[in-house]
């Protein structure tokens, strides 16, 4: 697999056990969220563990790593989703940061929230687009 396309290599495309379901997705997940992904896998491992393996192995593992969609475009689609559905300001928060992770900037990711609006309405672009600009604050302040 290689981080520019997260496209799985021959092997990964046979993962037939668990773990190996698990251990190719937790590839994609470190390569596209980081840090940030892994502290929402272990934030799930007292009360959800099954939930954070599905995220790593089914999320990331199966449909993150499809070639059909690159990393920034997969991000863009996740960014409108969670704009729309409002209250996600937690996963906006690991998905701006993977986004700039994989390429979009931060004009992308404003521009995206705003395109939102006209679909989903002015007070989840906004809170969204806040939840971006405490992401941006935070790693310049980290820089």
């Amino acid at each position: 697999m290689t981080s520019a396309t997260m496209t799985p290599t021959s092997t990964d495309q046979h993962a037939t056990t668990r773990q190996e379901r698990f251990d190719h997705g937790m590839a994609v997940l470190d390569a596209v969220d980081g840090a940030g992904g892994q502290r929402v896998i272990d934030a799930l491992a007292d009360v959800s563990p099954e939930l954070g393996h599905q995220v790593v192995s089914w999320a990331f593992g199966e449909m993150y790593s499809r070639p059909q969609l690159a990393p920034r475009d997969r991000q863009l689609v996740t960014l409108g989703i969670l704009t729309a559905l409002g209250g996600c300001e937690a996963q906006l928060d690991v998905h701006v940061n993977a986004s700039l992770n994989v390429g979009l900037t931060r004009e992308e990711i404003v521009e995206s929230m705003l395109h939102a609006a006209v679909y989903c309405g002015m007070p989840r672009a906004l809170n969204a687009t806040f939840a971006a600009k405490k992401v941006f604050a935070d790693r310049d302040r980290a820089v």
